[in-house]
């Protein structure tokens, strides 16, 4: 017993201390600044808040109805190419459809045309998953180990490239617009490069290493919707070909809502369009393949300006002047309750 005593006091000395070290930061002695909330400080606070989200939105809103836009929806207006569609067996059959219209003002500036879907849901789970990233970026992947399924390779074992649900269902109408100037027809000039994200094109998206496209996907077959191979898709530019085509890579940015637009070419601003469209009549000439009736959806063709803001969406200037609204309406209640307490306290003194 005597010994046990005598080495309890070495034993507490030898185990080290749990308590922090003596700092100013561990012992939380640091210096802070702890703001005296005041009723001026609040009212200046919430009052300024919300001046500044009303301008800012103010601003926003005026912006976008400065864009000017025009928008057809040609689903309707090519309902013979849409009967024809809904036949799957009429895929190899090519049906071409014209849609006049007026341009009432002059569209100065860039501007740009857009393709739109409404009722066509891509934010599905399985179809948001259905890619493999690896394949698209130019790398021998075995497409049935994927998410593509269940497209991933045909009966007698080839595999798809692209594979998946997202490249399968790409949107494949091709647009034309015209201009009717002085009784003559002249081709509007489209640009169908550059539309896509930098990143997109040059880090997420490469094709597979050969001396040509044809011989780098060698032993793949084209997804069953698509009317030609994905190296086929721009024959006049290898830059926009195979996995690196605007389209293409645009398409595959796939969308989070229902009704959406994605961007489809931009006019080149030369000759006539220099200055942007000019009013007048115009014609677009549509070969419509991209079926909509058995989901019940539409499609529409959008011509569009841009301004410093961006588009024709008025969604962030609301958002600001609701906030700003807000804000502005608790600082009136927080200023009514404080004089109505106020009072409260003087009647209460006397």
């Amino acid at each position: 017993m005597k010994n046990k005593k005598s080495f309890a006091p070495q034993e507490a000395e030898a185990r080290p201390s749990r308590c922090p070290d003596n700092s100013a930061f561990k012992q939380q002695r640091l210096p802070a600044w702890k703001p005296q909330l005041t009723i001026a400080t609040v009212l200046s606070t919430f009052f300024l808040t919300g001046a500044f989200c009303l301008s800012v939105g103010i601003c926003l809103i005026l912006s976008a109805n400065s864009v000017k836009e025009i928008q057809i929806n040609y689903s309707d207006k090519c309902s013979d190419c849409s009967k024809l569609r809904e036949n799957s067996f009429n895929w190899d059959i090519e049906c071409l459809c014209s849609i006049d219209f007026t341009l009432k003002e002059d569209m100065l500036g860039d501007v740009f045309m857009y393709y739109g879907l409404q009722n066509f849901y891509q934010n599905h789970r399985r179809y948001v998953i259905s890619r493999s990233d690896a394949q698209l970026l130019g790398r021998e992947v075995n497409v049935q180990r994927s998410y593509c399924a269940p497209f991933t390779t045909y009966k007698n074992g080839t595999p798809m490239a692209p594979c998946g649900a997202i490249a399968n269902s790409m949107f494949n109408d091709t647009i034309d617009l015209f201009y009717n100037f002085n009784s003559s027809v002249i081709q509007v000039p489209l640009l169908k490069t550059g539309n896509s994200w930098w990143t997109d094109k040059n880090v997420k998206f490469r094709n597979p290493q050969s001396h040509n496209l044809s011989s780098a996907f060698a032993g793949t077959a084209r997804p069953p919707y698509w009317q030609k191979p994905v190296y086929l898709l721009d024959e006049e530019n290898e830059r926009n070909n195979g996995y690196i085509n605007d389209d293409f890579i645009i398409w595959m940015r796939v969308s989070a809502f229902a009704t959406f637009k994605n961007l489809y070419r931009r006019i080149s601003r030369e000759r006539h369009f220099a200055d942007g469209l000019p009013a007048g009549n115009y014609t677009f000439h549509i070969s419509y393949n991209f079926p909509v009736t058995k989901f019940k959806g539409k499609k529409y063709v959008i011509l569009s300006t841009m301004v410093w803001s961006g588009g024709s969406n008025p969604f962030l200037g609301i958002a600001y002047v609701v906030c700003g609204a807000a804000a502005t309406l608790t600082g009136f209640i927080i200023t009514a309750i404080h004089l109505k307490l106020r009072k409260k306290k003087t009647y209460f003194q006397k």
